[in-house]
């Protein structure tokens, strides 16, 4: 739930790695891969000369050694080791571990393995990323780790990327390790407890959004309100933290449904905790563990205050029930 916005819209990742150097991104925003990208070479399974990797395997930093001599040129896709769950679809939600390194330079980059990095979660096919993280992951399986020798093409162009100082032109190798993957119709099963009878009671419908009944004559309560339905067994939410979350959120008022993360087509990206959400989110979702569904009752003040926001009138009281399904 956007604070300036009746809706929740996918909010842009904090992507570093995909950033273009000459563009620019607006608050938390990420900028999407270059606009006048070139034309993508067609990915190849294997091409001489070809880096090697040392150190540990699947879920741990690799080490890319680069051979002598120029690199081939093509887009390299190589699947070093299969993972042995389901295969990324398009438009699914990806969180990868990756190991970088400049062949042209030389130059080790980045990491998420490194002290202070963290995985990258991003819809796989949604341009977000350069090519060489964007496509080499559909089709192949989670848990697996891809080899990618990324030409100019596949990586940051002719403009590289200067705040991870990749030269213009540069071929870059990516090690990926696809630690999970997540359909957009994801939600979550199971047991689901029902809140205290003065809360909204909530029923289930599966891959639709779920049906929130408010209680008759009951007066809206002027703090937040808590009930996990279902808990999770899963990490738990820390402030910062980017999550996959599925929701509906009805009017207290009259319990009219005034947005889902259905009718966005699915599953939802938002950064928690930052102030990017209302303040009934971000208070109310800190510290819930991965795989729980949360129903938060969340008063004015902690949500739109007296300003309207799309369909939803001032003042009013807004009842949501999430699921929350990958924080990274």
């Amino acid at each position: 739930m956007r604070r300036t916005a009746g809706l929740l819209l996918t909010l842009p990742l904090l992507l570093a790695v995909a950033c273009s150097s000459s563009t620019k991104a607006a608050g938390p925003a990420t900028p999407s891969a270059p606009s006048a990208a070139p034309t993508v070479p067609t990915p190849v399974n294997e091409a001489s000369p070809m880096p090697t990797l040392s150190g540990g395997g699947f879920g741990s930093k690799a080490t890319i050694t680069i051979p002598e001599g120029p690199p081939s040129g093509q887009f390299v896709v190589n699947t070093v080791s299969e993972g042995d769950r389901a295969a990324v679809n398009k438009g699914d939600w990806v969180t990868v571990n990756y190991t970088a390194k400049d062949w042209t330079t030389g130059k080790d980059l980045p990491s998420s393995y490194d002290a202070g990095g963290k995985p990258q979660l991003y819809q796989a096919g949604s341009g977000q990323l350069v090519p060489a993280f964007d496509q080499t992951v559909i089709g192949k399986k989670a848990g697996s780790r891809l080899l990618v020798v990324a030409p100019p093409a596949a990586a940051f162009a002719d403009k590289g990327n200067s705040q991870l100082g990749v030269g213009g032109g540069d071929t870059v190798v990516f090690v990926l390790d696809v630690m999970e993957s997540m359909p957009q119709d994801a939600t979550l099963t199971g047991a689901m407890t029902q809140p205290a009878a003065n809360l909204p009671q909530v029923k289930d419908n599966g891959k639709a959004p779920a049906t929130i009944t408010v209680p008759a004559g009951q007066a809206a309560p002027t703090d937040l309100q808590q009930a996990v339905l279902i808990k999770g067994e899963g990490k738990q939410v820390k402030t910062g933290q980017t999550l996959v979350v599925q929701y509906t959120g009805v009017l207290w008022s009259n319990g009219q449904q005034f947005d889902a993360s259905w009718t966005h087509g699915g599953a939802q990206a938002v950064q928690i905790g930052t102030g990017s959400v209302i303040e009934g989110w971000d208070k109310g979702l800190v510290g819930q563990t991965v795989g729980s569904r949360v129903e938060l009752v969340v008063p004015p003040a902690l949500g739109y205050k007296d300003q309207p926001a799309g369909s939803v009138p001032p003042n009013s009281t807004l009842v949501f029930v999430i699921d929350i399904l990958e924080a990274v």
